[in-house]
């Protein structure tokens, strides 16, 4: 147990100490930097045409977007839940501009903060316009007898993403 003597000269409690965590990815960052020497690696490449290249040569990708002023991280077909645009209507096609970070297994671009406007091109279709769940806000005033119940339901967006176009310039 830890005494108020060894608190106020800032000792550790071991059970609640956390080793960090390690982990190990292989990333290319724009400027494309090879980082350090892992066994049954490819060359790293020299420019961002060579990075789209190889990273278009894996069989998966990610990216990583701005939508609406919020970061998300999203894949071809993932459904993606915001609130509602109402501007648009079901069946429409919306360009995700803000591309940040491109990435399959074992490489990733990042952009700094955005990746170029042409090498990247996700799209989005509006699959449906939809309401959460019942929320209750209860407002209430202690001794006074007052309580007030307001319900609502808050409304969504729902998009389909496409396939991520990856295009060297």
């Amino acid at each position: 147990m830890l005494s108020v003597a060894n608190a106020l000269r800032g000792a550790v409690n071991p059970l609640k100490a956390r080793a960090p965590v390690l982990r190990a990815v292989h990333t290319f960052s724009a400027p494309v930097q090879r980082i350090g020497d892992l066994p049954n690696t490819l060359p790293a490449p020299s420019s961002l045409p060579d990075a789209l290249n190889l990273i278009r040569s894996q069989p998966s990708h990610y990216v990583v977007a701005s939508f609406l002023g919020r970061r998300y991280i999203l894949a071809p077909r993932d459904l993606l839940t915001v609130p509602r645009m109402r501007d648009v209507k079901v069946g429409d096609v919306l360009s995700l501009d803000s591309i940040h970070e491109l990435g399959s297994r074992e490489f990733t671009i990042r952009g700094e903060p955005d990746l170029p406007k042409g090498a990247v091109s996700v799209y989005a279709r509006v699959v449906e316009h939809t309401k959460g769940r019942m929320e209750e806000i209860v407002k209430k005033k202690r001794r006074k007898g007052y309580k007030k119940t307001i319900k609502h339901k808050q409304t969504y967006t729902r998009l389909r993403i496409g396939d991520i176009d990856i295009q060297p310039s």
